[in-house]
């Protein structure tokens, strides 16, 4: 597990994932031309509240894939 600190809606905050996808993640960003940051607000924003942050970005990130 990794640390991932991001500014979100203002607030400095720290996600534990695992490093592959904290990688995935950045590669998304990259590709998109957009910020990890924003990406990570868009997830954030779009989750029910009973799932936590980070299983939210996994879930996102798997799907992102699978996807593509």
């Amino acid at each position: 597990m990794k640390k991932l600190s991001v500014s979100l809606s203002g607030h400095q905050t720290s996600i534990s994932l695992e490093a592959e996808f904290i990688t995935a993640l950045r590669e998304i960003a990259t590709r998109e031309k957009k910020s990890v940051a924003s990406i990570i607000e868009h997830i954030d924003a779009s989750r029910t509240p009973e799932t936590n942050l980070s299983s939210a970005i996994r879930v996102w990130v798997l799907r992102h894939v699978q996807d593509s």
